[in-house]
């Protein structure tokens, strides 16, 4: 998803970007953290950048071809 320069990034919902949906989260300034309005995920920043960063493994080769070997 794109997104301005100006403002808060962006980010994705853990818990739904490990079922494969791409969810922005919003930010509650008055309690200080991330909300998914899709799942009840809520978090600090630090938290949500921790956990994409483990759902990410998913697709660390996305972009490589990966041959297949006959056996």
């Amino acid at each position: 998803m794109s997104q301005g320069t100006k403002g808060r990034l962006n980010y994705r919902c853990p818990a739904c970007f490990a079922r494969e949906l791409d969810i922005d989260m919003f930010y509650d300034a008055e309690k200080q953290e991330y909300y998914c309005l899709r799942c009840p995920f809520t978090g600090s920043e630090e938290e949500v950048k921790r956990l994409n960063e483990l759902v990410k493994f998913r697709y660390k080769n996305i972009r490589r071809r990966i041959p297949y070997i006959r056996k």
